[in-house]
C-alpha cells in the first residue's frame, strides 16, 4: 500500500507513477503520525512536515487529513478483505465454530497496520469527515461486506444476511476494544507484572476469540 520511507523534498510530480510514489509517501508519513498521536493530533500541516513536503504540494494529491486516513485505511480495509475471504472461502458448511472464528482472528493479526487503524474510524473519522467522503466510503465498505456476508451465511445457513451483518459490526467492535486494551505502555507493563494483576493483563487473541466465539453463538440462538 505505502513505502514507509519518507523525510524527503519533492520536487512536483511529472508521470502518473511519480504521482503514486508522492502519494504514497505522505500515506506514510501520515500512518506514523496517526499511530503515533491519535487522529486529533495530526494536521495536514503535520503531515506535510513529516512528508518532507510544503503545504501547496500537498493539495495536490490530498484535499485534507481526512481523505488522506480514509485512502490509507480503504488499502489496507481491502487488503483485510482479501485475506479473510480466502480463509472464509476454505470453510465448510457448518464449520466447528472454533475453526470460524479463527479465521476472524487470524486475518485480523496478519494486519497489524489494519488494526492501528480501526480504533480511529469509529472514535474520531466518523465525525470530522465531509458526507461525499463518508459515503464514497461507506459504499466501498459495504459492497466488501456484503460479499463477506455472502461467505457466512454460505459457512452457518442460519445466519444469513442481516445476522451476518450483525456479526460484522460486533465483531469489528470487539477487535477495535480488544486491541486498543492490548498496546499498553510502560507503566502497565509494570503493573501487569506484578502477581495481583497478572489475571488482568489482556491478551488480544485469547480474549477476542472468546468474545467472537460469544457473537457467533448468541447469534445462532437468536430466532
Amino acid at each position: 500500500m505505502v513505502t514507509y520511507g519518507v523525510g524527503m523534498n519533492w520536487q512536483r510530480a511529472r508521470t502518473d507513477e511519480n504521482k503514486n510514489e508522492r502519494k504514497e509517501a505522505i500515506c506514510a508519513a501520515a500512518f506514523t503520525l496517526f499511530v503515533k498521536n491519535g487522529y486529533e493530533k495530526v494536521s495536514f500541516n503535520g503531515i506535510a512536515l513529516q512528508a518532507g513536503f510544503t503545504k501547496s504540494n500537498m493539495y495536490r494529491y490530498f484535499s485534507s487529513k481526512e481523505e488522506i486516513f480514509l485512502k490509507i485505511f480503504s488499502d489496507l480495509f481491502n487488503q483485510w478483505f482479501e485475506s479473510y475471504t480466502k480463509r472464509l472461502k476454505k470453510l465448510d458448511e457448518n464449520v466447528d465454530i472454533k475453526q470460524f472464528v479463527n479465521a476472524w482472528v487470524q486475518s485480523f493479526k496478519a494486519l497489524p497496520l489494519f488494526l492501528d487503524l480501526v480504533p480511529i474510524l469509529f472514535v474520531s473519522l466518523e465525525k470530522n469527515s465531509s458526507y461525499e467522503q463518508l459515503v464514497e466510503f461507506k459504499k466501498m465498505s459495504k459492497y466488501l461486506l456484503y460479499n463477506i456476508t455472502v461467505e457466512i451465511s454460505r459457512i452457518y445457513p442460519d445466519i444469513q444476511t442481516e445476522k451476518a451483518f450483525k456479526f460484522l459490526s460486533l465483531s469489528y467492535a470487539a477487535t477495535s476494544n480488544y486491541w486498543a486494551g492490548a498496546s499498553q505502555n510502560d507503566v502497565l507493563i509494570k503493573v501487569y507484572e506484578q502477581d495481583f494483576f497478572k489475571e488482568m493483563k489482556p491478551d488480544f487473541e485469547k480474549d477476542l476469540t472468546s468474545a467472537v466465539e460469544i457473537i457467533v453463538l448468541g447469534l445462532k440462538a437468536y430466532k
